[in-house]
């Protein structure tokens, strides 16, 4: 089969299209069927698992409004189809992520107001003394009606709300300019490769073809690729899903989310991680990815997580682990005690080495080239300067809600957020999206919340302020999947405000409906029941840790500056030698990457690097990377299908259960 393929494909040449609008009335309609259908299946699985649907819900979108469309006679253009992806992925993974409380949210902009419901009325904000600190500008008080009654029809609602919408947009405004000038930046100037971006366009150019009807082999990968997703999510989610619904146990036929040798390794290799986890997505991630990006997370990982932490261990850097312990007690302990100064560290090498590359590029006069054969004149793009003043202004408004909402608390702290760390954080995770495809471990972990306490400031309010500290790096990319599909930067503003629309009046609806239905958390939500009140525990720990009365809390114990110091000397020797010894750099990026992170998610990436360079692409040819990221997204969407699948018959029998008893 893949020869065949391989032989009728017959590659476009580099001729490039003009970039079209694809926002329309179809886009509108297919966000208003996303809203009102969608949302509300993701809002319930995140509740009885904690998934949600995720960025799979992103093709499953797609794919049944192409259907849709063949069926109406009508054709999708490449733009559209683009568009209407990303209109998913605003209106049902859009959520907040709670760092102090260690939990991730969906639903939309009223899964914020839902948690924040609970954490008021839970038994820890009273026994640790947070609940008359608890500003009212964020959620009413314990006991009001609006409480009692679960609704969001009642006036103490009316601040958090008019904060909530007025959130939303200014980070949507931030996000955009600023997200569009790393753009510029990175790929425009730099010249990045954004190796996952084609992910996404490729899949949206297979599914535009069979919206005219045109199947090319495009469609043929993106349709195996999608079976290959059916199968197994028959097994990964579809077995367990149904039996949880009639046994107290699910059956699960393969771990979720891994396979975990964490406490047996640890008799012989003190606080080391081994493992890996059973979705074949991180299999088909090691196909996209570049070869020698895997490579070096491959590395980091293993090096520092398996064999790195017993030597920790055995010269006292890690304290804290215990025999026995599973994989994530063991990531939260060797993280606190060394791992997490070793990712601030690199986080600042990498920024400080892109900064010094993109000083270097301007000084030898590579901008003015750049600009000249980067910028088409019908991409939608608009004056930098202008960028930046959107970027700026909304910031900005942001410092002043903040120091109206809490004037006690520096309005430094404030501007050295949105105006230095922000950006700063964001170029460098736009780097490595840039140049290994993720982002991850780049990130400075808990310097929030460090922030907070060593500001001097006593009192809770600032926990619940929307302090402007952001990570825009993701947008980059997103901008050049657009230029890959060659669709208007133009269409993703107007999307991005009519999505914005339409999910705040379905989260407000929908989540209205399901609290008013039963208490969240309640014993109707197993997931929220069991991980909401270890979320709300730790919320209490770091909110009450600014109070008069708190002492020194252990995270601050945890951040070590001769840790940092030494991790980033040590960053800096390795990307030394790479460029002495002519290494590959992109092996540098993923060794950073990679220390942040498990090896159970880095040991399978590696095997898919491994058989797609030594077998796939041996036996298909040289075209096997252009068919892996259409495999991938195509991987996604059979996965999503089947996942809708079980959402259904989740929704049906939970109807029948509460109708009969």
């Amino acid at each position: 089969m893949a020869e065949e393929i391989s032989r009728e494909v017959e590659f476009e040449p580099g001729v490039q299209e003009p970039f079209v609008d694809g926002f329309n009335f179809k886009t509108i309609l297919a966000a208003l069927f996303i809203g009102f259908i969608m949302l509300p299946g993701s809002i319930y699985l995140a509740l009885i698992t904690g998934g949600g649907l995720g960025g799979a819900a992103q093709w499953v979108t797609v794919i049944l409004l192409v259907e849709i469309a063949k069926r109406s006679f009508v054709q999708l253009k490449r733009q559209e189809v683009y568009i209407v992806y990303i209109l998913a992925g605003s209106l049902v993974s859009a959520g907040l992520v709670l760092g102090a409380a260690g939990l991730t949210l969906q639903g939309g902009a009223f899964s914020d107001l839902i948690w924040k419901q609970y954490l008021v009325q839970s038994p820890y904000a009273k026994s640790f003394g947070l609940l008359e600190h608890i500003p009212s500008w964020a959620v009413p008080p314990a006991g009001s009606d609006a409480l009692v009654r679960r609704t969001f029809l009642a006036r103490a609602w009316v601040v958090p709300i008019l904060l909530l919408i007025v959130h939303n947009v200014l980070f949507r405004i931030n996000h955009l300019s600023l997200g569009y000038v790393l753009f510029r930046i990175t790929s425009d100037y730099e010249k990045l490769p954004f190796p996952m971006a084609p992910v996404a366009s490729e899949g949206a150019t297979a599914l535009a073809e069979v919206s005219g009807k045109q199947e090319t082999w495009r469609w043929r990968i993106f349709s195996i690729a999608a079976m290959i997703g059916v199968i197994f999510g028959a097994f990964y989610v579809v077995i367990p899903t149904i039996t949880g619904l009639l046994m107290t146990t699910p059956l699960q036929l393969l771990p979720i989310p891994w396979v975990d040798f964490t406490a047996q390794i640890g008799t012989v290799l003190p606080s080391a991680m081994l493992g890996f986890v059973t979705d074949l997505g991180t299999l088909f991630a090691g196909f996209v990815l570049p070869f020698w990006v895997v490579v070096g997370t491959f590395i980091g990982s293993v090096l520092g997580r398996t064999f790195g932490d017993p030597i920790l261990h055995k010269f006292g850097v890690v304290t804290d682990w215990q025999p026995g312990m599973t994989a994530i007690p063991t990531n939260v302990v060797t993280t606190m005690n060394f791992w997490i100064n070793a990712t601030i560290a690199g986080g600042i090498v990498v920024a400080i080495i892109g900064i010094w590359k993109m000083v270097v590029a301007f000084r030898s006069g590579q901008k003015r080239e750049a600009t000249k054969l980067s910028v088409p004149a019908d991409r939608g793009d608009y004056p930098l300067p202008v960028a930046m003043a959107l970027w700026f202004l909304s910031t900005l408004v942001y410092v002043v809600i903040c120091h109206i909402l809490v004037p006690a608390f520096p309005v430094g702290l404030f501007i050295f957020f949105g105006f230095i760390l922000t950006p700063f954080l964001s170029y460098t995770s736009a780097r490595m999206f840039g140049i290994t495809g993720v982002a991850t471990g780049i990130s400075f972990p808990y310097v929030r919340e460090a922030a907070f306490i060593l500001s001097g400031y006593k009192g809770a309010d600032i926990w619940f302020a929307p302090v402007p500290y952001f990570n825009h790096g993701g947008t980059a990319q997103g901008f050049k999947q657009l230029e890959l599909t060659r669709t208007r930067f133009t269409s993703w503003y107007k999307s991005e405000f009519a999505s914005l629309v339409i999910m705040l009046f379905c989260s407000f609806l929908f989540w209205s409906i399901i609290w008013r239905m039963n208490p969240i958390p309640s014993s109707a939500y197993p997931f929220v029941q069991k991980m909401w009140p270890m979320s709300a525990m730790f919320q209490c720990l770091w909110a009450t840790s600014t109070l008069p009365e708190a002492g020194t809390p252990w995270m601050i114990k945890a951040i070590k500056l001769k840790y940092i110091l030494s991790s980033g000397a040590v960053y800096a020797a390795i990307y030394g030698l790479s460029v002495l010894f002519r290494w590959p750099i992109a092996m540098f990026y993923g060794l950073v990457g990679g220390v942040g992170q498990m090896p159970h998610y880095s040991i399978p990436m590696f095997a898919g690097a491994l058989l797609g360079r030594f077998y796939f692409s041996r036996k298909v040819g040289p075209n096997w990377k252009k068919y892996t990221p259409i495999l991938m997204a195509g991987y996604a969407c059979g996965m999503g299908l089947i996942g809708m699948l079980s959402i259904a018959v989740a929704l049906i029998a939970k109807t029948i259960y509460q109708l009969v008893f």
